[in-house]
């Protein structure tokens, strides 16, 4: 079952007003393009549904268990997971450990030490998988490199690759296609594919490049000054008025 639910979300920052009424229903698995302008809500919507910020009004719903202010381990361990717009890896690891680190039910902050006390054939997995998804995005001959010898659009794929690792229900791209360049750009989204194939979700992709986000997304929501502006597929979303006076125009 893949359902998210969320109803009349709201957050204030002062008196900025960041999330306005927002309600949003997604159900089944697909990627769905999350597009606005800068300020539109987008990030701190990802905060609240990520459990690292509490929203002061509204509900949400996962797979019909009610989630509203979870804590963000708590989010964890339900299957939700996300990136950030600043890259976020363990830059004097090597690239294999940061994935098997994503690995641990605490996250990036878990001790590697707890991969070698697992059981043989556990630790064998995991290091199959790590290096399965390596590969899927060219970096398995960086495996045992430290990721800040990595170019930044190789350290926006390691973290995507990261959170694969933990295997989500729901995952949350914040904005995965900033500052790559278009041959990483063309790897990322044949991983993101392959992996929404074999194991289908949720994927809410935040993104500013148009041309990725309407080729990833079979659905586009469109949020401008916190609220909901419009959804549809991506031509219909194109094609709007209101999205290309507030935003594409």
């Amino acid at each position: 079952m893949n359902h998210l639910r969320i109803q009349s979300l709201g957050k204030r920052y002062g008196g900025v007003v960041a999330l306005d009424g927002v309600s949003l229903d997604i159900e089944g698995a697909g990627i769905y393009g999350l597009i606005g302008p800068n300020g539109a809500g987008k990030t701190t919507l990802f905060d609240c549904l990520a459990g690292t910020t509490e929203p002061d009004q509204g509900r949400v719903w996962l797979n019909g268990q009610e989630v509203t202010a979870w804590p963000a381990h708590r989010m964890a361990h339900l299957g939700v997971a996300r990136t950030f717009q600043e890259c976020r890896i363990l830059p004097e690891e090597t690239c294999l450990d940061n994935v098997l680190f994503a690995a641990q039910p605490q996250g990036l902050l878990a001790n590697l030490a707890q991969i070698w006390t697992r059981r043989a054939g556990h630790r064998l997995a995991a290091l199959d998988e790590a290096m399965r998804l390596l590969h899927l995005v060219r970096l398995q001959d960086h495996a045992h490199v430290p990721a800040a010898e990595l170019s930044f659009g190789q350290r926006r794929l390691l973290e995507i690759v990261s959170t694969f690792m933990a295997q989500p229900d729901v995952l949350l791209l914040d904005e995965p296609a900033s500052g790559v360049n278009p041959s990483l750009l063309q790897v990322l989204g044949d991983f993101v594919k392959t992996m929404m194939a074999e194991r289908p979700r949720i994927m809410l992709l935040v993104e500013h490049n148009m041309a990725f986000v309407m080729d990833m997304a079979q659905d586009i929501i469109v949020m401008h000054q916190g609220q909901l502006l419009e959804r549809g597929s991506p031509a219909q979303v194109q094609a709007s008025a209101k999205v290309v006076e507030a935003y594409l125009g």
